[in-house]
């Protein structure tokens, strides 16, 4: 059982034996990873000027240009001042599109509470400091975590939060924005394909619909089925 699932507590619902799940391609992994981390970020000359090595790197664990190619062109011919504005409206103002992993489990609730907390611990105990720049579930911060920290904790953050990580990719998908690509090769990082819709993501966590105010219904990540298999 890995660091997270002792601070939320043994799963009572929905859980089942699987083996213990081994990244077949660690070094892809990573790097998608910490590619996603920073594409995911707030878009600056930096990461307009990082885009040529952040191509190559990818292409060399095997990831066309392509996968991207929709975020590294609309960064690459937008105005910049345009594309700041557009990230922060899509991204920090609205809640369509929340980069925030436990927002979509666990919506403005005092259970979020908890579960940032929980994140916290799992990288002070890796020896991270976290500060107040952003919430310990932002999803590029949990993204470079697994990159280049503890690909295991890592990993079972991503897996465990997977409904979020699928709800944000159908969402961004459903409203043609760029960033879609990127979370599709991320979720291409964990076992199993991702759901077709919103009523398959419920089903992959275990609970009932999905809600259009939050994300799921019921849902609750100490009861999420850890998901095995091998890529």
């Amino acid at each position: 059982m890995g660091l997270l699932s002792t601070l939320l507590g043994k799963a009572t619902k929905g859980t089942v034996n699987v083996p213990e799940y081994r990244d077949r391609h660690p070094q892809r992994s990573a790097v998608i990873r910490q590619a996603a981390a920073v594409l995911l970020g707030y878009p600056d000359r930096e990461l307009i000027d990082q885009l040529p090595v952040l191509e190559d790197a990818l292409a060399e664990v095997g990831v066309a240009p392509s996968a991207v190619e929709p975020l590294t062109r609309w960064l690459r011919e937008s105005d910049l001042s345009e594309i700041q504005g557009d990230y922060v409206q899509e991204y920090d103002l609205s809640r369509r599109h929340s980069l925030h992993l436990t927002y979509w489990t666990d919506g403005d609730t005092r259970r979020r509470g908890e579960a940032l907390s929980a994140f916290k611990q799992v990288y002070r105990a890796h020896g991270c400091v976290f500060g107040d720049e952003e919430l310990p579930d932002h999803l590029p911060v949990v993204l470079e975590f697994a990159a280049r920290v503890s690909p295991e904790d890592g990993f079972e953050l991503l897996q465990r939060y997977r409904p979020s990580l699928e709800l944000l990719r159908l969402a961004l998908l459903r409203d043609n924005l760029p960033h879609a690509c990127v979370v599709e090769l991320v979720c291409s990082t964990l076992p199993g394909p991702s759901p077709e819709d919103e009523s398959a993501v419920a089903r992959m966590a275990g609970y009932g619909p999905p809600t259009e105010s939050v994300g799921l219904d019921a849902y609750d990540p100490r009861l999420l089925p850890m998901t095995g298999g091998n890529q």
